[in-house]
């Protein structure tokens, strides 16, 4: 899946058209600068599994949000964002519950800035998607899906 989005709303859509095909389990990595549009894509995400966009924030601060949905057997959105913790070591990812969020089988994890420690820490067949949004020269986004294990941004 690719596109450009000229808008918030645009970017949300997007959000919701990915979340069709989650599953349980779904690890989502989202890579772009600061304010290319990735909580905006997880507010998206989180309406499209049946949550409440409005209570979809920034984690920047808080390290990880987690939102109640319901559909196709998704119970929880994790929404993680590492970018304060990009030095930090595997003792900091462990102290804010990192690896039981990789773990809860009816979630779906949105990652913020991820590691590469993150495709050693899912369970074994987990679906990973890289999603990459970029800034434009004109104002728009760009945003790239794609499958695979790739964390690096």
């Amino acid at each position: 899946m690719t596109g450009v989005t000229a808008t918030p709303e645009e970017t949300e859509a997007v959000g919701r058209r990915l979340a069709a095909g989650l599953l349980p389990g779904d690890l989502l990595l989202l890579v772009g600068d600061l304010a290319a549009g990735k909580t905006t894509l997880v507010r998206g995400l989180v309406e499209g599994l049946g949550g409440d966009p409005g209570e979809v924030s920034s984690p920047t601060f808080v390290l990880v949000q987690s939102y109640p949905v319901d559909r196709g057997g998704i119970r929880t959105v994790h929404h993680v964002d590492l970018y304060r913790l990009a030095d930090a070591g595997e003792a900091a990812l462990r102290e804010i519950g990192l690896e039981e969020l990789l773990s809860d089988p009816a979630s779906v994890v949105a990652v913020e800035w991820p590691t590469e420690l993150l495709t050693t820490w899912r369970p074994r067949g987990t679906r990973c998607l890289t999603v990459r949004l970029a800034v434009r020269d004109d104002g728009t986004r760009s945003i790239a899906v794609e499958e695979g294990e790739d964390v690096r941004t």
